[in-house]
């Protein structure tokens, strides 16, 4: 009958690997916690699904045959490819391997979610992550149908508390600044009102958030903004406005990278703000890899929150 390796006990050949090591059956058992005939039991049972004597007598003491000896070579490489095994998937099980896949919305890339991941591959080299750019609103698709783990999106686009299918945990709150053109008249004031901007013309976009709480906030301080032109990418609106065309609400976080021309000023009184989340499938955010993700995530946005913005 034709030796089934498949069918070996690996509890067995580290028994056949303690002896060969040890030199008697006593002592094997002592190792191994194990009586000497449990130990005698276990290497008669593998000599018999082997089909061939592993061990033969050498005075008061065994030893292993030649056949003995080839089964504890092929054994070494089969316990040395285990301890591997063992491992890497201890390091899926610590979060440090793995892949960790992120849905954003475009503005929160260079700031937030490049520093973060950054950090976390310098910590946890074998851990892989992937970047995914959608609207701030689609993340949540992409949690449900499973082509990201970790989306981060604008609370006021998120589902309701009732959804039962994410865990959402807000990550930075990011203030809204005026931007100027550098020359404006209002570009060295320290804190410009809102008021003093009424008859500027303004760039936001045609709807969504970003208009909204534009909208809002001239309106909070007494005017409906004019709206000169329509752009909702923010890197449009700042070059626009570096160029004289117009005022603009902007997010700190979209103002990240410099823009010659533009001044960025806080507003007085009530600064707009708009709330960013981190959200995750229910229950998947205690798993190693994302639970790590999220807190390089955290600790990238408690380096934004006293971050000033740039006058360029």
């Amino acid at each position: 009958m034709p030796v089934r390796v498949t069918d070996w006990d690996l509890r067995k050949l580290r028994v056949l690997r303690t002896l060969e090591e040890l030199g008697t059956v006593r002592a094997t058992a002592e190792a191994l916690s194990m009586t000497p005939s449990a130990v005698s039991q276990q290497l008669s049972s593998l000599s018999q699904q082997v089909g061939v004597a592993l061990l033969e007598a050498h005075g008061r003491r065994v030893r292993l045959t030649d056949a003995g000896h080839v089964v504890l070579r092929h054994t070494d490489v089969v316990l040395a490819q285990l301890e591997r095994a063992e491992a890497e998937l201890d390091g899926f099980a610590r979060g440090e391997a793995g892949r960790v896949r992120v849905g954003t919305f475009a503005t929160a890339i260079p700031g937030l979610v490049v520093p973060a991941l950054n950090a976390l591959r310098a910590d946890h080299p074998g851990l892989r992550t992937r970047v995914h750019q959608a609207e701030a609103a689609e993340v949540y698709e992409l949690l449900s149908a499973g082509e990201i783990d970790i989306g981060l999106s604008l609370a006021a686009q998120a589902p309701t508390s009732h959804d039962g299918r994410y865990d959402r945990t807000e990550l930075l709150t990011d203030p809204l600044d005026v931007a100027l053109p550098a020359q404006h008249r209002l570009a060295t004031a320290p804190a410009p009102r809102m008021r003093d901007l009424a008859e500027e013309p303004w760039i936001y976009g045609a709807a969504g958030p970003w208009r909204d709480i534009t909208l809002a906030a001239c309106a909070q301080a007494g005017f409906v903004p004019e709206q000169a032109h329509v752009a909702s990418d923010w890197r449009a609106i700042l070059d626009m406005v570096a160029a004289g065309m117009g005022v603009a609400l902007i997010p700190r976080l979209a103002a990240a990278g410099d823009t010659p021309g533009v001044t960025l000023r806080v507003p007085h009184s009530e600064q707009p703000r708009r709330h960013v989340v981190t959200a995750v499938r229910s229950g998947s955010g205690q798993r190693p890899q994302i639970a790590l993700a999220l807190r390089a995530l955290a600790n990238a946005a408690a380096r934004l929150t006293n971050v000033q913005p740039k006058r360029t």
